[in-house]
């Protein structure tokens, strides 16, 4: 008889208690996903080039009507990943909820496929309305709405340098492609 070894996965409160008791540092490359503590990609200088250039567009943008946290965690069920760019309801504390979630960006580069297969999914099963994708790769943005309970968007749309976008929760807010993307 074989006998398996299965992780052991702990909970949202859990986590945060070992952030609290120094267990793990605030300032450590890791997040919780699903219940399970991991390892944060490393950031390159086109990453940070962009995430630099997504909170001025935002926070010129929109900082008196939401706002903008700059990776910092949100609460899920299970999870606490901390995404590059959250537009947030005004007078949210802390850690978002997603009924708190206007907009949430992960740039990628080295995580674009951890991001489209590991966290959308979550954040579609977390009713995430709006989520991108900053494909530096590919140079573009990666739009997802309409998140299912199945962990899928019902609506999933890429957009190119020259075209524009515009945010579902913030009516009349279009941004251009060109400028998400720093060129």
């Amino acid at each position: 008889m074989t006998v398996r070894s299965l992780p052991h996965r702990i909970t949202v409160s859990e986590y945060d208690r070992m952030i609290d008791k120094g267990i793990l540092k605030e300032d450590e490359r890791i997040e919780l996903i699903r219940g399970e503590i991991v390892a944060k990609m490393p950031i390159g200088d086109p990453h940070i080039d962009c995430v630099n250039c997504l909170t001025q567009l935002f926070v010129r943008a929109v900082a008196n009507h939401v706002t903008v946290s700059i990776q910092n965690p949100v609460r899920l069920a299970d999870s606490e990943p901390e995404p590059d760019v959250v537009l947030k309801r005004s007078g949210t504390r802390g850690k978002p909820s997603p009924a708190d979630i206007l907009l949430l960006i992960e740039v990628a580069e080295s995580s674009l496929e951890y991001d489209r297969d590991v966290k959308g999914p979550l954040y579609a099963e977390a009713g995430i309305g709006e989520y991108w994708i900053v494909n530096i790769i590919e140079n573009c943005v990666e739009v997802y709405r309409d998140p299912r309970p199945d962990g899928t968007f019902g609506d999933m749309r890429t957009y190119r340098v020259g075209e524009r976008i515009e945010l579902l929760a913030l009516s009349g807010m279009v941004v251009a492609v060109a400028e998400v993307l720093g060129t």
